[in-house]
């Protein structure tokens, strides 16, 4: 009987380790399965006068092959690749959209510009004119697509986050369930290998979307945290959302037992969620920024220039764009006055590519933060102060001390470029003001050029120039000061009253120059404002850069930023794939081990059953003996 227990148990020993092995085998491809082993441990022996006889074999438990410090490593890594790649995907579709060559935005820039240099040689050429109107709509297009497919691809991003979250609230959801579950089972004293391995899928899926920390429990049962707030505790899992801030930034928000609390994209570590809302609430509102700030620039530039100018009916130059209205300030939710906070451009040489914070203090001061590098001014008021080309003024109301606003200057700024004038006889290219050599004069100086520079009431007043013996000039003129001696080098501009003027030659002592208003007919053949419109190319005007590059810097920024992040990208998918290879060589099936296996269960289980049957036939020997 001993004989025949001994065979039994190996047999049904045996008989489990062939299906574990098959088990193993069928969900060698089941995704997130562990490879699963049955443990065997001998049946105590029974003592006798000669010592311990064995007493066979039994299955202790089945063990799954599993390394909690590979699976959180791997997890971990894969949270952050899955953030560095979507961040990266997102940076490269938004590359696409500032593209160069003759179809960019800069192109558009560059040709509308360069086209006045024909009306500049030609003033009353209407096709030229004409050419100058079309290249202008051309560019005001370009502004707009590039404005409104930004707008797409926030909403892009924008329907992204809100697919991320609906998984994450299900997933923790899942988890939740699977700890009520792991903690029954494990009542028994057994672990339940197939519910352990679905929560540890589940978790390495909720990474994907979001990286949490998590804290075991000795039931079994796994806490999860985002930063560090809980998202599941137990068999309890609390609900995200997104969140928009005054800014227009968007947080996560964790709600459990109706309170909720913010949970900042920055610091979150990994993660498809992260990935976007870094490239939301960072890159794509510094693009918007540097494009909003280009289109202000340059109609703002170009509006200025051209109001200083005479059309060819001899009316004074308008708007050649249509002006970008900078929005009104956004008051925070908590604030306790009622002002209205808004901004106009003053300079638009000095604008900077960023939102602003408006904290007011008390009587009426005013700290002001540039956002996009965390710049403070502080001004003790009243309003309006100047920050970086912008007069930031209250419209109305008052502002109390604590209020706070966001102002978003350059946000939609593209999409509001458009031409204003339709007629090219509208288009003043002529110079309200012209400069003539004194009829007397022994010298050769003469005018090279004379152009508009900034609005002055005194424009259009005579000023004379008179060249003295020691190469200096006196100034006489309403609104020069009348300066003696002033400095003179040909081909250095002088500048009165809102004018440059630039002479070549050598004078002669008591040679004059006199800048006075145009005459009807000088005001028709002269091209000086469209002389000094074309100048605006090489203007100063983008953080030290010519107004002809601010394209070609917003490309490069653009360009830097992806490239970072797709070796970013690359660096962490390539860590990524490391430890999961590591992790899967530890819990993953390999076929050709199984099937070595099978061979050995199979014959461990043909031998036991030969035991059996040997002890059947002792049986049967000894039963024949007794007869």
């Amino acid at each position: 009987m001993s004989l025949l227990n001994v065979g039994a148990r190996a047999l049904l020993a045996n008989q489990i380790a062939l299906a574990t092995t098959g088990n193993n085998i069928a969900n060698a491809n089941t995704v997130g399965y562990s490879r699963q082993t049955a443990v065997m441990s001998q049946v105590p022996g029974q003592y006798t006068g000669s010592g311990y006889i064995g007493k066979g074999v039994e299955v202790s438990t089945i063990e799954r092959a599993h390394s909690d410090f590979l699976t959180t490593q791997a997890t971990q890594a894969a949270s952050v690749s899955s953030m560095d790649s979507t961040r990266a995907n997102q940076l490269s579709s938004l590359e696409d959209i500032f593209t160069g060559g003759a179809s960019g935005l800069g192109a558009s820039v560059t040709d509308m510009l360069n086209s006045l240099s024909d009306v500049a040689s030609t003033p009353t050429d209407i096709s030229a004119r004409n050419v100058v109107l079309t290249r202008a709509d051309e560019m005001s297009a370009r502004f707009r697509d590039a404005q409104s497919r930004l707008d797409d691809l926030q909403q892009g991003v924008k329907s992204q986050l809100g697919d991320a979250v609906t998984t994450i609230n299900s997933l923790a959801t899942r988890v939740a369930a699977l700890n009520q579950q792991i903690a029954r089972s494990q009542g028994g004293g057994q672990a339940p290998n197939d519910l352990l391995d679905q929560r540890d899928q589940a978790m390495r899926d909720l990474n994907q979307q979001v990286q949490t920390t998590t804290v075991a429990a000795d039931d079994g049962t796994m806490s999860v945290f985002i930063g560090s707030q809980p998202l599941v505790l137990g068999s309890s899992a609390a609900t995200l959302s997104l969140a928009t801030g005054a800014d227009g930034t968007q947080a996560l928000t964790l709600t459990r037992a109706n309170a909720g609390t913010t949970i900042q994209g920055e610091t979150l570590g990994g993660g498809a969620v992260a990935g976007l809302l870094r490239f939301q609430n960072t890159d794509l509102a510094e693009a918007r920024n540097l494009l909003g700030r280009m289109a202000t620039t340059i109609t703002s530039a170009v509006n200025a220039q051209h109001k200083l100018g005479v059309d060819l009916d001899g009316n004074a130059g308008g708007n050649f764009f249509q002006p970008i209205a900078v929005p009104d300030a956004v008051p925070a939710t908590a604030n306790t006055g009622n002002a209205t906070v808004g901004a106009t451009v003053t300079d638009p040489s000095a604008l900077a590519a960023s939102s602003y914070q408006l904290n007011f203090g008390a009587a009426g001061s005013l700290q002001v933060t540039r956002l996009s590098d965390g710049k403070i001014s502080n001004f003790a008021g009243p309003l309006p102060v100047q920050v970086d080309g912008l007069t930031i003024a209250v419209g109305a109301g008052t502002a109390n001390a604590g209020d706070s606003f966001t102002l978003k200057p350059y946000a939609a700024a593209a999409g509001q470029v458009a031409t204003a004038i339709t007629s090219p006889r509208a288009l003043a290219a002529a110079s309200p003001i012209e400069a003539r050599a004194g009829t007397s004069n022994t010298g050769n100086v003469t005018v090279s050029a004379l152009a508009p520079a900034k609005a002055d009431a005194n424009m259009t007043g005579t000023v004379t120039l008179t060249f003295n013996a020691a190469g200096t000039v006196d100034v006489s003129g309403t609104g020069t000061g009348n300066p003696t001696g002033v400095a003179y080098t040909a081909g250095q501009p002088i500048s009165f009253n809102g004018w440059n003027l630039t002479l070549k030659g050598t004078p002669k002592p008591g040679d004059t120059i006199t800048v006075q208003a145009a005459t009807p007919g000088y005001s028709n053949l002269n091209a000086g404002n469209a002389t000094a419109l074309l100048g605006l190319r090489d203007a100063t005007v983008f953080d030290g850069a010519p107004l002809s590059d601010g394209y070609a810097s917003l490309m490069a920024t653009v360009g830097v930023r992806s490239q970072s992040a797709q070796y970013a990208a690359g660096i962490s998918n390539s860590i990524a794939t490391n430890l999961e290879t590591s992790r899967t060589s530890v819990s993953g099936v390999n076929l050709d081990e199984e099937a070595a296996n099978l061979l050995k269960y199979q014959q461990a289980y043909q031998a036991s059953a030969k035991m059996i049957q040997i002890a059947q036939s002792i049986f049967d020997t000894l039963l024949q003996g007794m007869n």
